[in-house]
């Protein structure tokens, strides 16, 4: 599989990323640069890492939002390829409007760090077939603006539409109804807060993350 990790200014999980990507698909993904205007011929799989790209100024991913590489993987996600987008990359894919809602600062305002508790909400998505519905599973977290945020009416149809793919099973950041990782209506563009890279193997303490991975490999391979 032909993977590309997007890398903006500020990006500091891009190398956990292709890390993650090379030791499940056997292949270095591409570190397209922000500023390309094209994506690498015959990429299937598309990751935006966390970080703080410009440094969260003006607000997490707006200024991201601009960069030139973006209409190519606008017109890569309509074309069905696969994007997860992690943390800063959910963000920038809000903001993009790949994904509806917004994500803004953590109650008390505080930096959340640590592993969290989750439940699979869809277990159907590529991204989430290798996990059962309802199962509890760990991941880190590391955001200051993780409180996904949308209007009742979209939260509604997401729910309805089964767009939710993972729900905080614990409080984190004050999330609208525990929500941890949000599908677009095609069910191949996945933002999600929580680091799935980071848990891929024993030595990070499980491997939960890896199933997901592995679910997307699986799909760009059918």
């Amino acid at each position: 599989m032909k993977a590309a990790v997007i890398v903006f200014p500020g990006s500091n999980c891009d190398r956990d990323m292709a890390v993650a990507l090379e030791a499940v698909t056997g292949t270095r993904p591409a570190m397209v640069w922000h500023g390309e205007t094209a994506l690498p011929d015959g990429t299937g799989l598309i990751a935006l890492p966390g970080g703080f790209s410009y440094g969260d100024y003006l607000r997490c991913g707006a200024i991201a939002a601009r960069s030139a590489i973006i209409p190519a993987i606008i017109a890569a996600a309509e074309a069905g390829v696969p994007v997860l987008g992690v943390c800063n990359g959910f963000q920038v894919l809000t903001e993009i409007g790949l994904l509806p809602g917004a994500l803004m600062r953590n109650d008390g305002l505080d930096f959340v760090c640590r592993d969290v508790a989750l439940t699979v909400d869809n277990a159907r998505s590529a991204f989430t077939s290798r996990y059962a519905s309802g199962e509890r599973v760990i991941f880190p977290v590391a955001h200051h603006d993780g409180n996904y945020f949308a209007d009742a009416e979209t939260l509604d149809r997401l729910e309805g539409d089964g767009r939710v793919a993972f729900r905080y099973a614990e409080p984190v950041n004050g999330s609208a109804r525990q929500i941890a990782g949000v599908l677009n209506a095609g069910g191949n563009v996945l933002g999600m807060m929580p680091h799935p890279e980071r848990r891929i193997e024993a030595a990070h303490g499980g491997a939960d993350g890896r199933r997901l991975f592995e679910g997307l490999l699986e799909m760009v391979a059918a």
